[in-house]
């Protein structure tokens, strides 16, 4: 059985196909861990969360995380449902809609062919509710962002498992696993050294997928976790 990471996607949903269907070619058995942020800045949100949901459906061993962008998405979704009209046609500013807006929710918008969250079919909004925050193997804590290691216990912190951008790993509280993460775009260099690292306490494995014109960035990785095998693919998107 082999277990996969594919950290953040942002709506690339021809570079993960490739990956996937060429790179990966998963068995039924096989683990296949997403990490979050499928949606939002890139091309195709929607065509992302269908394709793992069709994964999930023919019976694949999909275990997908929640990001920061369906926090964001369920939030604002949320928002507008509950918004009162203050007077017949105008409702007050909605701030978690128009941060979501901001961080790329026009592109997953675009994507369903609506104008508002509130017209996103409610199957979609509820497979993204159901995310977890994290996933333990033997060897692995496996998370979005990262832990709070301020805290007594890690795993109480939710909100770092979606926002953290840095984070100093006290790996017994973890029995001594390491976290794979993702949400911080990092070079395909630093991606390489830290694998490279016999002592390493953390794996970030966010290439910026929707960043094909950035130097050091752009490519789409799988990490194996029995092999540390590395799959990478060019964004198509």
């Amino acid at each position: 059985m082999r277990k996969w990471v594919i950290p953040d996607l942002h709506g690339c949903v021809k570079t993960l196909t490739v990956m996937v269907e060429d790179h990966i070619q998963p068995e039924k058995n096989d683990v296949l861990y997403f990490l979050g942020d499928y949606i939002d800045r890139g091309p195709d949100p929607k065509g992302v969360l269908d394709y793992i949901m069709k994964l999930e459906d023919d019976g694949f061993n999909v275990k997908p995380l929640r990001g920061n962008h369906e926090e964001y998405m369920v939030l604002a979704y949320n928002s507008v449902k509950n918004q009162k009209r203050k007077f017949l046609f105008w409702k007050e500013p909605n701030k978690l809609l128009d941060e979501w807006t901001r961080h790329g929710g026009s592109y997953t918008l675009n994507s369903f062919g609506v104008k508002s969250v509130s017209e996103i079919p409610k199957k979609y909004i509820n497979w993204l509710q159901n995310l977890v925050h994290y996933f333990e193997d033997d060897k692995y804590i496996i998370v979005h962002a990262g832990l709070n290691f301020d805290r007594l216990d890690p795993f109480e912190d939710k909100h770092a498992m979606l926002w953290s951008k840095a984070f100093n790993p006290d790996i017994e509280k973890i029995n001594n696993r390491v976290i794979i993460h993702g949400h911080v775009p990092v070079s395909f260099n630093f991606i390489n050294t830290t694998l490279a690292n016999p002592n390493r306490k953390y794996i970030a494995l966010d290439n910026g997928c929707y960043l094909p014109h950035t130097e050091g960035m752009g490519h789409l990785v799988a990490l194996e976790l029995n092999s540390l095998e590395l799959k990478v693919q060019r964004s198509l998107d």
